[in-house]
């Protein structure tokens, strides 16, 4: 008997900063289907998730919270895991980086590149920007301020350890050139060789003195590690790798030796950079392969953008649930998710989707076919080999599908997938319109017809019901068991005939996927958001206000000076070579200015189009990041430093003065 193949995947891992959002749990789902797709071919497959758990923003809300970093962390690192297994993730291992084991071997990697010369101690020293938390030299600075968001910067100094990217940079190049699939979709292997390998890597940062909640370096007291090593090292800890090769073993067996180099790391390309560039620099250094393949999947958004509890636009998946049941979100959200642009979840379109694909299409066809074996057949339908042209066609696309499955898994492109398998389900609801099996049950004389009619039918069905396991793996249950059918192996998908020909079907079929009333829908996630929004506010009202120092006052001939003006944003962009900075085409009235504004880390560049924001319209020119701006956009700040883009209450034209 042959060794079975090995497949590794996994996902990032989620930062404890609070519950998933469906937009996070997509990435948990989207990896579950491919393992159960790859574990339905056979392989022996290792699939893990988990939660990144050190890092300053925990120190501080666990600080808020009155509670201490591990307590905080223990909370959500359980409300993680208990999302991910109500959506049904089959993994195989939930690490955590407060795992013990986790923690010494980060250590270990740590002091082992450090001997090496892999890692050095150096110091940041510059203009420091306490907002972007960014250091810049002073040539680096426009017009004495910072390049990235416009605010004055002040000299800082702090000792620090920093990984030499610089020396591997060339041998990296080389592998993704050699390796095309190594970064995809292709667009993003692109995004990072032009952004930021081409131009040349600067060393990273990978340790702080400024927070305690990490991993201490254990030979300099003061240090943690930072999170690039401590979060990225994981995927190989995780297998029980351990630097002086003593590898843990689990059941007897080495996992790292099996299944390294993993096949797919799974991740969100906002976290890109740090998986393409960072981590393989971290395993040349420690002497190991690196991964076969690295996906940056895209985001799942609200039609106004970016999910986040300050818009108060956050969806989650126990939420969904709730409402539509677990296959159900499992369907949307991967059906819906294009392979390289970012896809978009509402409840509307989401109840939509369920009763149009999965209450009519699927559900329906189910119950049909069982009803109508009942009422003509007394449940147990035969292939009388009675065939008819139109049979064949029903039969060469059901045998087909197999293969087109595979080839739309094997490039990742999942709801591609879904699509050939929902293919099958379109096809055996127009058969039943071609052979009108009601007609043919009057007839006597038609009765095997009828029979191999209902018999094609419930064959078809099985085929789609197990090509469909990966993603909806409890509607497959169903459909199979109410067609007192087994599960079908890869080896017979493309075969038909193998249902056993006289088999008895249910007597009652269950409704697979109840219709949705959208204004019900509609109705009940208002009181969904309303109850989050209140609970949100109830929050916001311990929290302490803010107060800064009071500047001179001003005359109102002062303040007559400055004029304010309600902007459309008709166009927006990333500015090249700054990491904060966003370009919009403000519509004034019926001027256009170019306003450059430091909020790409809060607004994404196309969620700005459209948006009526506040304007200062005659603020003098000045450039940023060598980008002219014309004008200012009004945020409010927070005292962390996060931003929000001034608007009006209600709706005002593009050009209304704000006075």
């Amino acid at each position: 008997m042959a060794e079975k193949k090995k497949f590794y995947l996994t996902t990032a891992i989620a930062y404890t900063s609070g519950k998933p959002h469906i937009g996070n749990t997509y990435e948990a789902v989207l990896a579950d289907s491919i393992v159960r797709f790859k574990r339905q071919q056979g392989y022996d497959v290792r699939f893990q998730t988990g939660t990144d758990e050190h890092g300053q923003k925990i120190e501080i809300k666990s600080e808020e919270a009155g509670i201490t970093p591990k307590q905080f962390v223990d909370n959500v690192s359980g409300q993680i895991k208990t999302i991910w297994d109500l959506m049904g993730t089959s993994y195989d291992k939930f690490i955590r980086t407060t795992d013990e084991y986790h923690e010494k071997q980060v250590q270990k990697i740590f002091k082992k590149l450090y001997k090496q010369g892999d890692i050095y101690k150096g110091f940041y020293e510059g203009m420091y920007c306490t907002p972007c938390e960014s250091f810049f030299t002073s040539s680096q600075l426009v017009d004495g301020k910072c390049p990235d968001c416009g605010r004055e910067c002040q000299p800082a100094k702090e000792e620090a350890y920093f990984l030499k990217l610089s020396k591997y940079a060339d041998r990296l190049i080389e592998h993704i050139n050699a390796n095309p699939g190594f970064i995809q979709p292709e667009s993003r292997k692109n995004e990072m060789m032009n952004n930021f390998l081409l131009p040349g890597l600067q060393d990273l940062c990978v340790s702080r003195t400024s927070f305690k909640w990490g991993i201490p370096v254990d030979f300099d007291e003061g240090h943690v590690v930072y999170v690039w090593i401590d979060a990225l090292s994981n995927y190989i800890t995780g297998l029980g790798y351990d630097v002086d090769g003593n590898n843990s073993l689990e059941g007897g067996e080495d996992l790292f030796a099996k299944f390294w180099p993993a096949d797919l790391h799974l991740i969100g390309k906002d976290i890109l950079r740090f998986h393409t560039i960072y981590w393989p620099v971290m395993l040349m250094a420690l002497g190991l392969p690196l991964p076969k393949q690295i996906f940056g999947h895209p985001w799942l958004l609200q039609n106004d953008g970016k999910m986040s509890k300050s818009k108060g636009n956050v969806i989650y998946a126990d939420d969904l649930v709730d409402v539509f049941g677990v296959d159900a979100v499992r369907y949307f959200v991967l059906h819906e998710m294009p392979f390289e642009n970012d896809g978009v979840v509402t409840w509307e379109l989401m109840a939509e989707r369920i009763n149009s694909d999965l209450a009519n299409t699927l559900g329906n066809l189910v119950n049909r076919t069982i009803s109508m074996t009942n009422k003509y057949l007394g449940g147990i339908a035969e292939d009388k080999g009675i065939q008819e042209p139109v049979d064949n066609e029903l039969k060469t696309l059901v045998t087909s599908a197999y293969k087109k499955v595979v080839e739309k898994m094997d490039s990742l492109r999942v709801a591609d997938a879904i699509s050939e398998v929902f293919a099958i389900f379109k096809r055996c609801n127009k058969y039943i319109d071609e052979t009108e099996p009601w007609v043919l049950g009057k007839d006597e004389n038609k009765k095997d017809r009828l029979s191999t009619v209902l018999y094609n039918l419930i064959e078809s069905i099985t085929t789609g019901a197990s090509l469909l396991e990966p993603f909806m793996p409890d509607t497959t249950e169903k459909i199979l068991k109410q067609l007192a059918a087994g599960r079908k192996s890869t080896r017979d998908m493309e075969k038909f005939g193998i249902y056993v020909s006289g088999t008895k079907v249910t007597e009652k079929p269950e409704i697979l996927f109840a219709r949705h009333d959208i204004k019900e829908v509609l109705a009940r996630a208002e009181e969904i958001m309303a109850a989050q929004a209140a609970a949100n506010n109830k929050v916001q009202e311990d929290e302490e206000v803010i107060n800064i120092e009071v500047k001179p006052e001003i005359t109102f001939d002062d303040f007559g000076k400055m004029q304010f003006q309600v902007g459309e944003i008709i166009a927006c962009e990333e500015v090249k070579k700054s990491k904060k900075l966003l370009c919009s085409q403000v519509k004034i009235g019926s001027e256009v200015k170019q306003i450059v504004s430091g909020i790409k880390q809060y607004y994404k560049a196309e969620e700005m189009v459209g948006k009526k924001v506040m304007v200062l319209v005659n603020l003098k020119p000045a450039k940023l990041a060598g980008v002219l701006s014309e004008g200012m956009l009004l945020c409010a700040e927070d005292a962390e430093g996060n931003l929000a883009l001034m608007v009006p209450e209600k709706s005002m034209p593009s050009g209304a003065e704000i006075c």
